[in-house]
């Protein structure tokens, strides 16, 4: 798929989930079923599981749902309530394992066992207990937070308001889902769309006792805080929960092995109709507690478990208009427009056409009937086109040679790891030059994981482009702020907040800002190796004075791709006007260093070989929480080189003549004792 054609249907996709969100959590007013609006966020968050590139401050990945209402008291979870990665097919479950069994160190015949759990569709909720106590009850809110909502979720009769079981933990979080029935519904339909939205409008409710009258269920599946919680793995913390005087979902099980796995869940497909609850999709949680410990979590979603999402719907429509999006790195992006169609209970209007290649190799034109699919819940695909249909003055698509906004040439890039010509078609135009791009840049700027200013989101951005109030990312820092308030939809009291949201933002880290400028191949995971590298903004701003970019290739995790990206961009004119006029407008804080009183401060490490039971990403971990770092090459910046099976000869034999110290895994160890 085109990386143009994939951020304009993704932008397209996150306008669309924000408008449902806003209706269903800030109006309490649900105006799409249940079925459209979780597949419209399992959209999403699939495509930004596959496509790194893909940022937005409305992403169900960040927001894990939307800010909590200003109806109700915000409160912190202790533990984030985080999202999960989707498998849509037995090879995505198969590489999730790889993944697991190489994070382990395992041998690849090494046997997981996974807590296979039918993933209810309805509103996750976390209850705190305290001494058997039900203290309070939260909402998911953003994941971060949620809504206090917890005289509400006292009305549900499946959740136990006092537990007096012994081996009850002193304190713990427990976490699970409030649905309605499908027989219970029935008598709703005249006031909501759907059982989801029918558990989502009764929880949020300022009346309890109006809440009381809905017949919502709760379901457990895990916990967050824990304080005496003697259970090691999941299966038996399923257990306790039903001796706890919780419901746990009838069709839970302990499953070992892909094949195993693949057969509950065709098992579970086919009986999915006639259960009185409805479920999107199987959650494999791995099983033991101690490796989810040692897994971890990347980003907002753990390691160790996985949505196993049902399968695709397909449908014929017909193909209205072919429009090329263009996103901030240039890439434009080909998307169909087609005749709306209900596929699988949601309403689809664009489908991707992937890139430029997809369109000529199936011959993709306006006007063509074409067969469209949803595989799993991700953004829909033109799967084929029924040539017999086509009307004979059919004339074959051609994709543009020239930016459709700024008129530059486009060109495929020649890729160094792949060796091959880029799929992806990009504007030729560097710094802000191109209007889309430059638009682009900005909303990614204002994002959530960059500047994240609230209200400032991307219709406002488009908004004030076109007023001619903004060009470049500091005129976002100086606004005359009395043109807006002329107009239409703004008066004093929204400018005001604009104001105080925007000199909120002006102190900013060093990562944040790096990630805020949206150079290419340029992550949130990047920026923060980066800003560690550099410290502080003046010493990643002079780089552009230097020839040589080679140093960076030294940061663990920084390749040739990350850093020629950082050459392009430093090189370019308009980029350093923009980030000497940041810093005339922001306080960038230096970069936070790694604690210096670890058993490792001050202390570069290179593991060469395969060590014996632990994985390099897990060695690299316990290094940065022993204060340590690890580098990407043998240098005289190294000092010490763990070696394990068959390591490199080659830096074995440089190591040694520079002197560095050579260690082995018994060793490294013995350090961290």
């Amino acid at each position: 798929m085109k990386k143009k054609e994939i951020i304009s249907i993704y932008q397209d996709k996150i306008k669309l989930f924000n408008k449902y969100n806003k209706f269903y959590f800030e109006e309490n007013l649900p105006v799409v079923s249940d079925q459209e609006f979780d597949e419209l966020k399992s959209e999403i968050l699939s495509l930004e599981d596959k496509y790194n590139f893909l940022k937005s401050k409305f992403s169900p990945s960040l927001t894990v749902g939307f800010k909590p209402s200003k109806n109700f008291t915000k409160v912190s979870h202790r533990v984030p309530m985080l999202s999960l990665s989707n498998a849509f097919s037995e090879e995505d479950l198969s590489n999730f394992e790889k993944k697991i069994i190489n994070f382990l160190s395992e041998k690849s015949n090494f046997k997981l066992s996974y807590s296979a759990e039918p993933k209810i569709d309805g509103i996750s909720a976390s209850l705190t207990y305290k001494n058997g106590n039900l203290l309070r009850g939260l909402s998911r809110g953003d994941g971060k937070e949620g809504e206090d909502i917890t005289e509400n979720l006292k009305t549900i009769k499946d959740i136990p308001k006092k537990i007096t079981n012994k081996d009850f933990p002193k304190e713990i979080d427990i976490r699970g889902e409030v649905f309605i029935q499908n027989s219970d519904f029935k008598n709703l339909k005249e006031k909501f769309a759907n059982p989801r939205n029918a558990a989502s409008g009764s929880l949020r409710q300022k009346n309890p006792e109006e809440t009381k009258k809905i017949p919502l269920k709760f379901i457990a599946y895990t916990f967050g805080y824990e304080n005496g919680l003697k259970v090691n793995n999941q299966s038996d913390f399923l257990n306790n929960l039903s001796e706890w005087g919780f419901k746990t979902n009838p069709l839970n099980k302990l499953i070992t092995g892909i094949k195993n796995l693949m057969e509950n869940y065709n098992k579970i497909e086919k009986k999915r109709a006639s259960l009185d609850f409805d479920i999107d999709g199987i959650v494999y949680k791995l099983n033991d507690f101690a490796m989810q410990r040692r897994l971890g979590n990347v980003a907002n979603a753990p390691r160790w478990a996985i949505a196993h999402k049902f399968s695709s719907s397909k449908a014929v429509s017909k193909i209205l208009d072919i429009e090329i999006q263009i996103g901030r790195t240039g890439a434009l992006t080909p998307v169909a427009k087609i005749q709306p169609i209900n596929i699988g209970g949601v309403i689809v209007s664009n489908a991707t056409l992937h890139n430029e290649d997809e369109i000529n190799r199936k011959d993709i034109r306006i006007g063509d009937i074409a067969v469209i699919e949803r595989a799993g819940d991700v953004i829909p695909h033109i799967l084929s086109i029924d040539k017999q249909k086509r009307s004979k003055n059919s004339k074959k698509f051609i994709f543009p040679k020239n930016c459709p906004s700024c008129g530059s040439e486009t060109i495929k890039e020649f890729n160094k790891v792949t060796k091959k010509i880029d799929a992806v078609r990009r504007c030729s135009s560097e710094g802000y030059y191109c209007d889309q791009v430059s638009i682009e840049k900005l909303k990614h700027f204002v994002s959530k994981e960059a500047f994240n200013i609230d209200g400032f989101g991307k219709k406002i951005v488009e908004n004030f482009w076109k007023f001619k109030f903004i060009k470049y990312p500091q005129d976002i820092f100086n606004l005359d702020f009395s043109k807006i308030e002329n107009l239409d939809g703004w008066g004093k009291l929204s400018v005001q907040n604009l104001k105080y949201s925007i000199n909120q933002k002006k102190t900013i880290s060093l990562e944040r800002l790096i990630y805020s400028l949206g150079i290419r191949h340029i992550g949130l995971e990047n920026a923060k190796l980066l800003s560690k590298h550099f410290v502080s903004f003046s010493e990643f701003k002079n780089l552009s004075k230097q020839i040589n970019y080679e140093d960076l290739l030294s940061i663990d995790g920084i390749g040739e791709t990350q850093v020629s990206s950082i050459k392009s961009f430093l090189s370019n004119e308009a980029n350093i006007k923009v980030l000497n006029e940041l810093e005339k407008v922001l306080l960038i804080k230096d970069a936070i260093q790694n604690s210096d009183d670890g058993l490792l401060n001050n202390k570069t490490f290179l593991v060469t070989g395969k060590l014996n039971g632990i994985s390099r990403a897990e060695v690299k971990s316990l290094i940065e929480e022993n204060s340590g770092k690890t580098i990407s090459s043998v240098s005289k910046k190294l000092n010490f080189l763990i070696i394990g099976e068959k390591p490199t000869k080659k830096k074995v034999d440089y190591a040694k003549q520079l002197k560095i110290k050579i260690i082995d895994q018994a060793e490294f160890l013995k350090m961290l004792n």
